[in-house]
C-alpha cells in the first residue's frame, strides 16, 4: 500500500513538472513574437554619432529610415547595411 501511494505522488509531481515546462514554453513564444521597443520609424531622419562619421557635418551624418527589421535594426535610404539604435544621437 504504501509502495503504491508513492508510485501514485511520483506521478503526479512529474506531471506537474511536464504542464509547468509546456506553460513556460508557450509563454516564451509568444514573447518572441511581441514587438520590440521601437526607437524609429520609417521615414524619419536619424543622425549618426559624430564618433562614427569624424570631420562630417550634421547634415553629411543624417539619414532617413527605410525599413525596420524585426531585430529592433534599421536599414537606411542613403547608406547601405543594418544599423543598430546605438549608432544614432538620441532622439529629443
Amino acid at each position: 500500500m504504501l509502495g503504491g501511494l508513492a508510485l501514485a505522488a511520483g506521478a503526479v509531481g512529474a506531471a506537474g513538472t511536464f504542464l509547468n515546462k509546456k506553460r513556460k514554453g508557450t509563454t516564451r513564444r509568444h514573447a518572441a513574437n511581441k514587438p520590440v521597443n521601437i526607437w524609429a520609424r520609417p521615414g524619419m531622419t536619424v543622425t549618426f554619432r559624430a564618433e562614427l562619421m569624424p570631420g562630417r557635418d550634421r547634415e553629411q551624418r543624417t539619414a532617413r529610415v527605410k525599413e525596420i527589421l524585426p531585430s529592433g535594426r534599421v536599414t537606411l535610404y542613403e547608406i547601405a547595411g543594418e544599423h543598430a539604435q546605438g549608432e544614432f544621437d538620441p532622439v529629443r
